[in-house]
């Protein structure tokens, strides 16, 4: 049997939106998370794991925790499944990241991005995680494997096992506490599922907003 690499994004964290946290330490499952997590436990109950792997942050190992429950499984912390470097825009707003010429760049070409400040180019962030992925897959040669990182991680590697071009990517979805599932072998992976949630009410519209009367 050829390995199946479950790549399984946190739960919701408990951070203000619009900012962008990265590497930011104490950034914790909400309230929220924390049964998203739970849910997401109950869901892979009867899926027999192998190992578990999962990047440093608080957010990603609070979700590995809550699926190795019950199972006599170590996660083993990884770096290399972090989040994006993202130098000096970590901490940042989106409303003033997207004043900058990069934010253009990272939207439409990411492939050609780099971000500033010490930070990683997009390009690195795919080959780092595929790299771990191959690791992993090489040293567990059958059954399955949960990985746990964060969305733009997720993205990348599904991406080059898709064949994407990595300017692409931005196309794929992964909600929180979602599962992506890689098979390997017969000579080349096998994208089996993709952000998949085992729920359908992200297909409904957004309900509209009520108006605030004058």
């Amino acid at each position: 049997m050829s390995p199946l690499v479950l790549l399984i994004r946190h739960a919701a964290a408990e951070y203000k939106p619009g900012r962008l946290y990265g590497w930011t330490p104490g950034v914790h499952l909400s309230a929220g998370g924390r049964d998203e997590a739970k849910r997401l436990g109950e869901r892979l109950e009867g899926v027999r794991l192998n190992a578990i792997y999962s990047s440093p942050l608080e957010r990603c190992l609070e979700t590995a925790e809550a699926v190795s429950s019950g199972r006599r499984l170590e996660i083993k912390v990884v770096e290399k499944l972090g989040e994006v470097r993202y130098g000096s825009w970590q901490g940042r707003t989106f409303r003033s990241l997207a004043k900058t010429p990069l934010w253009r760049t990272v939207q439409l070409v990411p492939s050609q991005a780099r971000f500033p400040g010490g930070g990683e180019s997009i390009l690195e962030l795919q080959r780092r995680g595929v790299e771990t992925i191959d690791e992993i897959r090489t040293r567990h040669r059958r059954g399955v494997v949960a990985v746990f990182s964060h969305a733009d991680m997720i993205k990348v590697i599904l991406a080059h096992y898709l064949g994407l071009h990595l300017d692409l990517f931005q196309r794929l979805n992964v909600d929180t506490a979602s599962v992506s599932a890689v098979a390997f072998g017969m000579g080349f992976p096998r994208v089996l599922r993709i952000g998949d949630t085992g729920t359908y009410e992200s297909f409904n519209p957004p309900k509209p907003k009520r108006r605030k009367s004058s």
